[in-house]
């Protein structure tokens, strides 16, 4: 039985899981905003909050912290330079979790996950600049 174990499973192993948000995770802090389901948002929040409050710190030890749980030079890179000093003055609540639609397939309920500064123009500025060069 499972007695106030409140942590959920999503039908994989441990390390499944553990792969699974580590992606998401990657994702999020390098797109700044995906969509996913709602109870996989609600666990994808908690991690990826300790993770831009081990950031603010911005020492070497932090950077390695944040490298064994996202293992991605570039995304580890960004969050330190650009997300992490954009919540320097705010201790928490990082994210908004902002729920969308109902999957075609199964029906699951989708939730968008971004941080709480978002902003679609900004980011869409920043592609076309990208994309110019």
């Amino acid at each position: 039985m499972r007695h106030k174990v409140a942590t959920k499973l999503f039908n994989r192993t441990a390390n499944q899981r553990k792969a699974l948000f580590r992606n998401l995770i990657a994702a999020l802090i390098e797109y700044e905003r995906i969509e996913t389901t709602i109870t996989k948002a609600k666990v994808l929040r908690t991690l990826a909050e300790r993770i831009v409050t081990l950031s603010k710190r911005g020492d070497l030890h932090a950077k390695r912290l944040a490298m064994s749980k996202i293992p991605n030079r570039k995304v580890v890179a960004k969050l330190f330079r650009d997300i992490a000093p954009r919540f320097i003055d705010r201790n928490g609540g990082y994210l908004r979790i902002v729920k969308t639609r109902r999957r075609l397939k199964d029906q699951a309920e989708m939730a968008v996950v971004e941080f709480i500064d978002f902003k679609k123009e900004d980011n869409e500025k920043k592609d076309a600049k990208k994309t110019n060069k």
